[in-house]
């Protein structure tokens, strides 16, 4: 308060004012840059697109997966609005539902359980796969080993193997594996997140450990272009996707048609991989 009794404003720092800015600042160029790397790999979500558009087209589906926060990439693609049937989310709570972080379902379950040999072939037991089929594994190591052997299965079926990592963080990263391998090794087509080694890309003074991950950004920005070049493909070759809308873009009741439709589309699709 002043002399008077008004009060007094206290002002923020300009030191502390520049620091604030300096670290959102940071975290959005590197996210610039990791849009560039996305870019330059439009050759790869091409070639991508167009084998989940053949699967689709062949009435087929595109198996997505990843353990642990991989997950977050698995449901970017299906379902929610902008997206449309054709790929099977293969989401396994046991390695995916951590929120609680200890106690039971915590995070210390999830990581183990995400390198127990043997689990990734319990989980595909569940389908009928065919070589028309495709797979999308997210894993921005590539070193635990459901998501390797998912792979290994996968191509062991004839089918196609896409994977997104992060390049630099796999490549100073050992495999859990006894074998040294890596999810590269069972990937037909690798398309790199672009975030740097450890994910975390901001460096804090006094602070040791970096902070502010980078692959769930490039994750979702792939996922989104794949998805919009197949849906294109989808279109142009006559069998344009019924794609999940808002009410607000597409008036209440055609989005509630759109989205009846959706489902039942997945459902009949999901048929034939129960036909054993």
């Amino acid at each position: 308060m002043t002399e008077d009794g008004r009060s007094q404003r206290v002002s923020t720092p300009n030191k502390l004012k520049a620091l604030t800015m300096d670290e959102i600042k940071k975290y959005i160029d590197k996210s610039r840059t990791i849009c560039d790397v996305i870019e330059a790999q439009s050759a790869e979500i091409e070639t991508a697109a167009q084998w989940f558009s053949k699967t689709i087209l062949e009435g087929r589906m595109v198996h997505v997966f990843g353990s642990g926060h991989s997950r977050i990439m698995v449901e970017e693609m299906w379902p929610r609005y902008g997206s449309f049937p054709g790929f099977n989310p293969i989401v396994e709570l046991s390695l995916t539902f951590h929120n609680l972080v200890v106690g039971a379902n915590g995070q210390r379950q999830a990581m183990f359980l995400e390198n127990v040999s043997g689990f990734a072939e319990r989980i595909l037991r569940n389908f009928t796969l065919q070589e028309e089929d495709t797979a999308l594994i997210i894993s921005s190591g590539g070193t635990n080993i459901v998501p390797i052997e998912m792979a290994d299965l996968f191509q062991r079926k004839n089918i196609k193997v896409v994977s997104i990592l992060t390049k630099e963080h796999a490549a100073a990263s050992k495999s859990k594996r006894e074998d040294g391998k890596k999810l590269s090794d069972f990937s037909d087509l690798i398309i790199d997140t672009g975030a740097p080694i450890g994910d975390a890309m901001i460096a804090i003074e006094n602070l040791p450990t970096p902070v502010a991950p980078g692959s769930t950004l490039g994750g979702v920005l792939i996922i989104n272009s794949i998805k919009a070049r197949v849906a294109a493909l989808l279109t142009e070759a006559g069998h344009p996707p019924t794609v999940l809308s808002a009410a607000n873009v597409v008036g209440a009741e055609e989005a509630v048609r759109l989205f009846e439709s959706a489902y039942d589309q997945h459902a009949i699709r999901l048929t034939q991989l129960y036909k054993f």
